[in-house]
């Protein structure tokens, strides 16, 4: 089983001058700690589980390409992209780029979007989830299309690329990994079966609805002809991690049990947030205690 680690929040004790220098640290940490991935949020104001929109915020592709520079073998995405914030031929250009520079470790995440704060404050248009559920599957005919070096003009209800040229290629073949979020069983996940590469469940959603949905995606995987097994699972948590478990947080063994119960249940990669994730204890538990055993651990169905 894989662990990845998101970091949706920039507000940390030593203040904005040391911004740069503590996500270079937590990046260069996950790496050396043995995590498969290293995520951010693709937003452009913060969001409400974690405090007001005007706590920090990075920017996600930007963010990736400098985590890029200070580490080694990391796995980097964006959970996920919102299609409605970059005109698709940019994006996947963007998306290319970060794999082109990281040697093939990129990951290309991408939803419907749903902020609509963001979108007015910055004059984004936000059209209607109709809409942007069309311009989702549109920008993944495209992304397939230019990472396959088709560029044969394309023509869509919304998009039109006249030649759609991507070079250099995408280091990793046939492409990054086409991660899409969002568990909608009619739409999201018939474009996972039918697009996609992984897909991303909410650890916490409750056991029963997490194996639904897991039945649903199967179904449409099957439709589509496509192998179940193809489609790399994982879920988002948000912990806190430490020695000895104090004030709430998870324990070394606590944690290996989390991961271990959504392993059984066919999550191929715990991704989860750190409260803690600018202390640098955390990271010397990751990688004594927790990936060492977790790497070992059986994910059901493979």
């Amino acid at each position: 089983m894989r662990l990845g680690l998101q970091v949706p929040i920039f507000t940390w004790p030593n203040g904005q001058n040391e911004l740069g220098a503590t996500f270079a640290r937590i990046a260069e940490s996950a790496d050396e700690a043995g995590l498969y991935s290293f995520w951010v949020m693709d937003h452009f104001f913060q969001i409400g589980f974690a405090g007001p929109p005007e706590m920090e915020m990075l920017e996600g592709w930007s963010a990736l390409a400098f985590a890029a520079a200070r580490t080694k073998r990391i796995k980097l995405g964006t959970m996920v992209t919102g299609v409605t914030y970059r005109h698709p031929g940019l994006l996947v250009k963007t998306a290319t780029t970060l794999d082109v520079l990281s040697q093939g470790r990129s990951y290309f995440g991408i939803g419907a979007a749903w902020n609509e704060e963001e979108h007015l404050g910055l004059g984004v248009p936000f059209p209607s989830l109709k809409e942007r559920f069309e311009r989702l599957e549109e920008t993944l005919q495209i992304a397939h299309q230019m990472w396959s070096g088709d560029e044969k003009p394309y023509e869509g209800e919304h998009y039109h690329l006249a030649r759609p040229l991507n070079s250099p290629q995408a280091v990793h073949k046939p492409h990054p990994p086409i991660l899409i979020g969002g568990v909608g069983e009619k739409k999201t996940l018939r474009m996972i079966a039918q697009y996609g590469d992984a897909c991303n469940f909410f650890a916490r959603i409750g056991d029963d609805v997490l194996k639904h949905k897991l039945n649903v995606l199967r179904e449409h995987c099957a439709t589509f002809n496509r192998p179940y097994e193809e489609i790399e699972k994982t879920s988002l948590d948000q912990l806190a991690i430490t020695k000895d478990g104090r004030n709430g947080s998870l324990s070394p063994q606590a944690a290996i049990d989390l991961f271990g119960k959504l392993g059984e249940m066919g999550i191929d990669q715990a991704i989860f947030s750190l409260a803690n994730v600018h202390e640098p204890e955390v990271f010397e538990i990751l990688a004594t205690e927790i990936v060492p055993v977790v790497d070992k651990l059986p994910v059901a169905g493979r």
